[in-house]
């Protein structure tokens, strides 16, 4: 475990330093090839003033030269081609190392932790936790039960007693007289109302008359 601890940074170490040594050698080709092309070009200019002296075989050598510069500008351009190549190669490697180095971090962090909080412990911690729920229900439950002279009540006697009070309610509510009762209709006579001391007397008279006609047959 601890050689793959101490390993991994001296191989991410190998990789940076492999990746700055082709970016090294690559800007060295680069200035190679700038330094032979102007090199070329001269040879150039060279065969140009040779042609213009009438001096053909020197003219031919400048330009044999400038096509040795021009191979040797060819061949700097494949080894940077190369280069490139591998620092693509290497780059796309350690991606995939990096990539995989944390996949392999992750999967033992979750072992870690399965390891840590397996299924005996939960069901434990659960056991625990309803062992404390039942403990504070009946703590609750204790601290709520009457005590003293409250404790010596009897419930049936209270309820009995609760009922009594609500059936004498309950009569009281029958016997209390309509406040809301339509009054008898007032007697009318020639279009005009009697007054309750009056249709009292009228009433009397009535039955008075009606007496006499039963007596009169």
């Amino acid at each position: 475990m601890f050689s793959r601890i101490f390993g991994k940074p001296k191989k991410e170490e190998n990789a940076v330093s492999t990746l700055d040594k082709l970016t090294e050698t690559l800007e060295m080709l680069e200035k190679k090839e700038k330094v032979l092309m102007k090199k070329a070009a001269a040879e150039v200019e060279k065969a140009k003033e040779f042609t213009r002296a009438k001096n053909k075989r020197a003219a031919i050598q400048c330009l044999k030269r400038k096509r040795l510069y021009e191979q040797q500008v060819e061949q700097l351009g494949n080894f940077q081609l190369r280069i490139h190549d591998q620092m693509i190669m290497l780059e796309g490697a350690k991606a995939t190392t990096d990539t995989v180095d944390a996949l392999r971090t992750g999967a033992s962090a979750m072992k870690a932790m399965q390891k840590a909080t397996n299924i005996d412990d939960v069901d434990k911690t659960m056991d625990e936790i309803n062992e404390q729920t039942e403990s504070m229900k009946q703590i609750q439950e204790a601290l709520s039960t009457p005590i003293g002279a409250a404790a010596e009540f009897d419930e049936d006697e209270l309820e009995a007693e609760l009922e009594e009070l609500e059936e004498a309610e309950l009569e009281e509510q029958l016997l209390q007289p309509a406040t809301t009762a339509p009054g008898a209709p007032v007697p009318m006579r020639a279009g005009r109302p009697v007054q309750p001391a009056r249709q009292h007397v009228m009433a009397e008279e009535d039955e008075l008359a009606a007496l006499q006609a039963e007596m009169a047959l």
